[in-house]
């Protein structure tokens, strides 16, 4: 009898930007200052001007990122400042974790200025835990100061990413050095945990919970359980994975579109195979392209119905590369290409007509799919019929790609009768003044537009009632609609908003369409 396989030992990769600002203003903006100048950024708190951020020179002169700019122009007046971009810092921050996913997946930001991989059963690609971070640190050197740490949690990773400063024995003895200020708590709680005597994690980690629960709050028991790995602490993406994904990497850059649609002619067929095995199809197929410097590009295609069809597929990236407002830009070439598939779906069976050939609502997918890749997803739209007796609510335009099956099926006249409602509806539906025999009976005369119609014929009324399970603070009201013909042939749809004396003494008549 074989013993159950226990889950592998999760490991994680914290990366920590401790000059993330400044590093971002010295790469996008050079001339913001020298390469040998103290460089902050300021924002006012509470009508103050205070550092928000300095760079390693300003932080070796003693600046520090809380301090007022009058005591910084104090100690350094040579000192450089810009204001805090906090939207551009974490756009920053967000492509350096969109170039972190081509190590794993599963990557997480930590505040705003890290980031945490979750490398569990991915490290072995790289050749060991040592050799991808030294490609990370490679990758990244053009970032700026990088600092980083292995870890079974992601807690305990960030904090000996922060906070430790000489080497230990063990991961163990490594976090049980740490400061209490690891723990990443409020200020107060940290200078009451040094005044109480507890000034490392092994301190704190020594000391029975409840207690410590009582003086200082559960979230300090709950920080010290996450560092200690003692809770079950999972990394929470800033992406859903895929259901599945195909990678291709390269040797050597590629550079053209050519290139890179081949590439993507290979993936989609090893997808294809993939789904073939599950029986299943995509509706939505994305692609990441990493180049060599870390920048991203993404595309993606999507499918009125789900497909597995590398031509089809390749048929829409293309189309889709050719719609790009902005060609694909290279650079130096993309050195890694991912194809995902985010969810699976049960394919469609497709009815054949017994003289060959698909029905039309195959062609009609297609053509969908064409349209919406060259046009853009939101700008074709499709009308399915909507489970409301109400009108405005019985005919719904959606996204043509998002079309499922309709819920109830259209409304069809006998053969010979003309259609019973018009196909476009005003909304809202147009206020005009009617003359009829009495308050309640037909339109005999109406003014819209200031034009006046004579009817000389109508049918109705339809009387549709309003929905009573719905009352809220105006009383609902019911309609009856009439189909009105009038004297030049022109047809109109009608209604009366109210029953006479029972709901209303003076009822409103409306237009709601206009038969063609």
């Amino acid at each position: 009898m074989t013993r159950p396989s226990s889950p592998p030992r999760r490991r994680h990769l914290a990366l920590w930007w401790p000059f993330l600002p400044t590093d971002r203003l010295r790469r996008q903006s050079p001339a913001a200052a020298p390469d040998d100048a103290a460089l902050a950024c300021v924002e006012a708190v509470r009508g103050a001007l205070r550092l928000s951020a300095v760079d390693p020179v300003a932080a070796d002169r003693g600046l520090a990122p809380g301090m007022t700019l009058a005591d910084a122009r104090a100690l350094l007046p040579e000192l450089v400042v810009v204001d805090a971009d906090p939207f551009a810092d974490h756009g920053w921050l967000e492509a350096l974790a969109d170039a972190c996913d081509r190590y794993t997946p599963m990557v997480a930001l930590d505040g705003g200025d890290g980031v945490t991989l979750d490398i569990t059963g991915c490290a072995h690609l790289w050749g060991g835990e040592g050799a991808l971070v030294a490609e990370v640190e490679a990758r990244f050197a053009w970032a700026g100061t990088l600092r980083h740490a292995l870890a079974d949690t992601p807690d305990a990773a960030q904090a000996l990413a922060r906070f430790q400063h000489t080497p230990a024995a063990s991961e163990a003895a490594a976090i049980r050095r740490l400061g209490v200020a690891a723990l990443r708590l409020d200020d107060e709680i940290v200078v009451a945990l040094r005044r109480a005597g507890l000034k490392t994690i092994g301190d704190l980690a020594s000391r029975p919970t409840a207690p410590i629960a009582a003086r200082f709050g559960e979230e300090t028991v709950a920080a010290l359980q996450r560092l200690l790995g003692e809770a079950d602490q999972r990394l929470r993406p800033r992406r859903a994975l895929p259901a599945l994904f195909f990678e291709r990497r390269f040797a050597e850059p590629i550079a053209r579109d050519a290139d890179v649609l081949a590439a993507i002619g290979e993936l989609a067929g090893e997808a294809e195979a993939e789904l073939v095995a599950r029986d299943r199809g995509g509706r939505r197929f994305a692609v990441r392209l990493y180049r060599a410097d870390g920048a991203t590009r993404d595309l993606a295609v999507e499918s009125g119905l789900p497909l597995r069809d590398p031509p089809t597929i390749l048929r829409l990236m293309r189309e889709r590369i050719a719609a790009l407002a902005d060609p694909l830009d290279p650079g130096f070439g993309f050195d890694m290409l991912r194809l995902s598939v985010p969810a699976l779906e049960p394919l469609v069976p497709t009815q054949l007509q017994l003289e060959g050939g698909t029905v039309s609502e195959e062609a009609m997918v297609a053509l969908v799919d064409r349209l919406s890749t060259r046009l853009g997803r939101g700008r074709v739209s499709r009308v399915r019929p909507g489970d409301s007796h109400l009108p405005e609510q019985g005919m719904l335009t959606i996204i043509a790609q998002d079309a499922a099956p309709a819920p109830v099926a259209w409304d069809v006249p006998e053969a010979g009768e003309p259609p019973l409602r018009p196909i476009h509806l005003f909304d809202p539906p147009q206020r005009i003044e009617v003359m009829a025999e009495v308050p309640d009976g037909p339109p005999h005369r109406f003014r819209w537009r200031r034009a006046q119609h004579d009817v000389i014929r109508f049918e109705g009324p339809e009387r549709i009632a309003a929905q009573w399970w719905r009352r809220g603070q105006a009383r609902p009201r019911t309609r009856d609609y009439y189909r009105v013909e009038d004297v030049r042939g022109r047809r109109y749809w009608i209604f009366r908003h109210g029953l006479y004396e029972r709901e209303t003494a003076d009822p409103a008549w409306y237009v709601h369409g206009v038969f063609a």
